[in-house]
């Protein structure tokens, strides 16, 4: 027994769509298809840009997060080991990141009285990223009274690679930053003698 198909009844397949498709001289199916594939194309592509920029800002926070806890493990650091964070930035914001970042790891000494302090700091080219013992403001509910922080923050460019201005223009770039602080874990303070 043979199956019989209505007329009607609507074709399946691509192998079919397509020869009926060009068939069709009403052109309604491809006025609505010009008019949806610049939306749907623009949705995907800024979805696209939207999840690699999000992907990145988490790769930027999970980096500053892990240097400063690295660090507020400790109860002496040297120079040569706040250097060496560099590398956990750079395979942290891998493959997204390159080496273009700043990083400013800060050692804080809080006074009995509140005062906050900068002990020790170093950046990403292996000098004082801020004066030994000037002044820091801390946010709200971390000044208590006798501790020592320590406070990283990172910085790294993101390209928007799918916006330009004009065709002959560079892309646009957003700097993504995050700072951690971290209370140290083992004794009063974290001393750092040759930063």
């Amino acid at each position: 027994m043979h199956k019989v198909r209505r007329p009607d009844a609507p074709a399946y397949g691509l192998s079919k769509f397509v020869p009926r498709i060009l068939r069709d001289r009403k052109g309604t199916g491809a006025i609505e298809f010009a008019m949806i594939v610049p939306i749907m194309l623009a949705l995907y592509m800024g979805s696209f840009e939207l999840s690699l920029g999000f992907s990145m800002a988490r790769k930027v926070s999970r980096a500053s997060s892990t240097i400063a806890d690295l660090v507020a493990q400790r109860n002496t650091i040297s120079a040569s080991d706040l250097d060496k964070m560099k590398t956990v930035i750079e395979r942290t914001l891998e493959p997204l990141g390159g080496k273009s970042y700043t990083m400013k790891i800060t050692g804080i000494s809080v006074a009995s009285n509140g005062d906050a302090t900068v002990a020790w700091s170093r950046n990403e080219n292996g000098a004082r990223a801020y004066t030994t013992g000037s002044a820091v403001t801390l946010p709200n509910g971390l000044a208590a009274s006798t501790t020592f922080l320590v406070r990283a923050e990172v910085t790294a460019p993101y390209t928007l690679w799918l916006y330009k201005a004009s065709a002959d223009q560079t892309p646009a770039t957003i700097n993504l930053a995050k700072t951690y602080y971290f209370r140290q874990r083992v004794g009063d303070s974290i001393t750092c003698s040759d930063c």
